[in-house]
Parts: structure tokens; sequence; C-alpha cells
């Protein structure tokens, strides 16, 4: 493992004129990405490090969860939304209609629509943050909850149940696995934006021998910068700043001094 460096020094911010973005490419023409291409014309190119992949019927029956003997679901994702009611359509299950659910945010519940008549049931939400669900959740301490999740989860929601003695059951419903990437010359970017450990992960399993040498890493999140310097690579760029909210803002403050110097 090489010498890992958090605080980059000023050898490394060199121009930057080829950007990897490792997501899909934004459907908005309006997305700030373009903005910064054309602000210090560049290059940005997009491609996810990650997908989603759904457990098979066969796999969920293994976890022997009994999806009707729960009162109230827990959804962190729309990927959650989908494979839950995937799993149900493929076990033949109705989901009765006193069914409860909880979102992490608005958009979260929202997308509920797409398969169940959303004012005709009972849906609470938080706005962005696990913590305002889990005020939510206090108040329905009764209740026998399932949280439809991934393979790869955060520890926050099972923390909090077991901490405050609450039902819960997690089901895996989807798998988060890495993309193939062997047609893609990663040496070639100056600059390569990360969001999630597991987009991190991959770039570790589709390059074994990858030697970061000048190419700078960006991370969204503290637990995708630690899986970077967890990795043995420099950290360049971590966002959220307090005057960057975004990646987008993040990058734009890092290039603009980077490409004037």
């Amino acid at each position: 493992m090489s010498h890992t460096n958090t605080q980059p020094t000023e050898e490394r911010q060199t121009k930057v004129s080829h950007v990897l973005v490792t997501q899909s490419k934004p459907a908005d023409d309006k997305s700030p990405y373009f903005d910064l291409a054309d602000k210090y014309n560049i290059t940005i190119d997009f491609r996810p490090f990650i997908q989603i992949q759904g457990v098979s019927y066969k796999e969920f029956r293994k976890q022997k969860i009994n999806i009707l003997e729960h009162t109230a679901i827990i959804f962190t994702s729309r990927n959650a939304i989908d494979h839950f009611f995937r799993i149900c359509l493929e076990a033949r299950i109705d989901v009765p209609a006193d069914m409860k659910y909880f979102c992490i945010s608005e958009q979260t519940a929202n997308y509920l629509q797409k398969y169940i008549v959303i004012r005709k049931r009972k849906i609470f939400s938080g706005t962005k943050t696990a913590k305002e669900l889990f005020d939510l959740i206090r108040k329905h301490k009764t209740e026998k909850f399932l949280f439809p999740c991934s393979n790869i989860r955060s520890n926050d929601i099972p923390d909090f149940m077991d901490t405050g003695g609450l039902h819960l059951s997690e089901a895996v419903m989807y798998e988060t696995v890495a993309t193939d990437l062997s047609d893609l010359d990663v040496s070639y970017f100056d600059l390569i934006a990360f969001f999630s450990p597991s987009g991190v992960s991959s770039l570790m399993t589709n390059f074994p021998d990858f030697k970061q040498n000048g190419i700078r890493l960006a991370a969204f999140g503290p637990t995708t910068a630690r899986a970077i310097t967890e990795a043995g690579l420099t950290l360049d760029i971590e966002a959220p700043l307090p005057n960057a909210p975004s990646m987008t803002g993040a990058l734009d403050l890092y290039i603009r001094k980077a490409n004037n110097s």
C-alpha cells in the first residue's frame, strides 16, 4: 500500500483538462457539470462505477423473512422501493392497505406513487437525513419494521433501531456490484470524482494495479473520503465544503485554483 496523503501539496495542483465523474451522465442539459466544462474549457466524461442488481426471489427466500408479518416499511432510496415491490410481485404478495411507509425524503415518498395510491396510505417522510426519519419512527415504536436494503448499507438505521429496542428485520433485496470497466483507460483522466465507498472499491477491483501518480481524486461525503485514504490513495478534494455544498462546487474551487496557478 502506498503512502496516504490527505493534505495534497501544491505540486499536485496542476492543470485539469479531463475529468471523470463516476456516475451516469445527467439527463438534464442544464446540469452544473456542463456549466463547469464550458467555464474552464475542459472535458467531463461520465461512467457509472457501480450498478444495482436485484436479488432473485429464490435468494430472498433464503433470508426467511415474512413480509406480511411486518406493519411498516423503511425506504431510503428508489432502488429499495423498486426491488421491494418487485419481490412482492414475484411472491404474489398483496401489500395491506394499512401498511405504514417511512421514507428518508419527500422525493422518496413521492416515488411510491409508481406502485400505490399514496393519498390512501399512511406515509411518513423526513427531508433528507436519517435523524429526521428517526424522530418519526420514535412516534411509532410498536410497529414491526422491515428495512429493504442493499448488501452494502450504512449502520445508521440498524444501530438506531437496536439501541431503541425497536423491532427491525433487514431484507437484502438488491446488491451493489462493480461495473465492468475493462474498456476504460483511467490514466487518461486528470481528476476522478467518487460518490460512494463502493465506487472506490470498483476502481480497485477493476484496476488492482492502479497507480494514482498525478491523478487527483475527489470524494463526496466522509465515508467515501475514508475509502480513498484506506485504499492507500491521495484524497485531493473532499465535498461538501462550507462554501461548496455540492461536488460541482468543490470541483469548481479546485479547478479554478489549479488552472490559474
